[in-house]
């Protein structure tokens, strides 16, 4: 793996940590900041130094290069950009950061595609590619599926086209001492189905059982640690995925059922939390106009997905609709709770839940918990 040229398109979070873990082993790494159209030459010292994209553009000094000139000299290109748009532009921005990453490749290079697809949608991205780059997959240029969505976890298989296996590209993607395994591109389609599925199918259970814990009793009972640490933020996670696996059907079938009602399930909960915190205003006799929400959620800026950010705009949209004064913090900025207003916070994340508390002290604010039970802390 030593000397090996690699390219990230896509300064994300995700495709950071890939390039770090690769230059730290000895890859000779670039990652394509899709906002400046630029390659940044990614050093093993620099990689150790800043482990975050933000601490990366706040101090790193860095060597840069144009996008062709980088694509064009590697080995292996990963796709992992950030994608910001919503609805049916999603699709069209996607196929447009495709074809501006693929277009300079060489012979005999490997595109590594790293967003989910659903079924079949990897046979739509070689179509593309074919067309593109005027090479046919799986003889002058290979192509291969490892959807990222959470680090820590990273698939165990490599989808790959004719089920070719590369070794270098097995070291690359090496986690631990676990190897990984190349199948066919449907079957890592399938393997990630199977993952997304589950998670929400386990998620949406628990969501929807929690709706009928009505009283205090109920509620102190059901709050385990698994509830507790369980909020908005965790939820959200994988959502585009499925998604894009919905997208992959026509008419009704079971998996469409087991899809929509899991998508339903987190839109069910969304107004659930709108309702609990409409409810605590009229419980403590708070006035619209004498009450601020403020909306307590850590996000990564940087995330490949844009699923937490338009979420978060959609709860102010709605919560504006019954109180004017809404606003969002990404990390808890206590003098915004200094004011001659009843402060409701609402904690989207466990970070964000401790940190309001260990820092409440006598302020003057009513907190929820955006967990399962949307707990109510005094």
């Amino acid at each position: 793996m030593r000397g090996t040229k690699v390219v990230i398109y896509g300064l994300s979070t995700e495709g950071y940590a890939l390039a770090c873990q690769m230059a730290i082993n000895g890859a000779e790494v670039s990652i394509i900041d899709e906002s400046t159209a630029s390659a940044i030459t990614l050093k093993s010292e620099i990689a150790k130094i800043y482990p975050t994209i933000s601490s990366l553009k706040e101090d790193a000094l860095v060597s840069m290069e144009s996008i062709d000139a980088a694509i064009s000299k590697t080995k292996y290109l990963f796709f992992a950009p950030t994608i910001r748009k919503t609805g049916q532009d999603i699709k069209t921005e996607i196929n447009s950061k495709f074809k501006d990453a693929v277009s300079p490749l060489k012979k005999k290079s490997s595109i590594i595609y790293n967003l989910p697809t659903g079924f079949g949608g990897n046979d739509e991205k070689i179509s593309l590619l074919e067309h593109v780059t005027g090479f046919q997959v799986g003889k002058s240029i290979s192509y291969y599926y490892f959807p990222i969505r959470d680090l820590t976890n990273t698939p165990n298989v490599i989808g790959s086209f004719d089920s070719i296996h590369d070794e270098v590209l097995a070291e690359l993607l090496k986690s631990g001492k676990k190897e990984k395994k190349f199948v066919s591109l449907s079957s890592s389609e399938h393997f990630h189905a199977i993952e997304t599925l589950s998670r929400f199918s386990t998620l949406c259970s628990i969501l929807e059982v929690c709706k009928f814990a009505q009283d205090d009793v109920n509620k102190s009972d059901l709050s385990s640690n698994e509830l507790n640490n369980l909020f908005l933020d965790d939820m959200i996670n994988g959502l585009y995925d499925l998604k894009v696996l919905g997208s992959s059907f026509e008419g009704a079938n079971t998996l469409m059922y087991l899809i929509n009602g899991s998508i339903k399930g987190i839109d069910g909960y969304i107004k659930r939390l709108i309702d609990e915190i409409r409810t605590t205003l009229k419980k403590n006799d708070l006035k619209a106009s004498r009450t601020k929400i403020v909306l307590s959620w850590n996000l990564d800026q940087h995330e490949m997905r844009g699923d937490k950010i338009e979420l978060l705009q959609t709860l102010i949209s709605r919560l504006r609709d019954y109180i004017g004064d809404v606003e969002s913090i990404n990390t808890p900025n206590f003098d915004l709770f200094h004011s001659d207003k009843t402060t409701l916070v609402v904690a989207c994340s466990k970070s964000d839940y401790e940190s309001v508390v260990k820092n409440k002290k006598d302020l003057d604010l009513l907190l929820i918990k955006a967990n399962p039970l949307c707990d109510l802390i005094q």
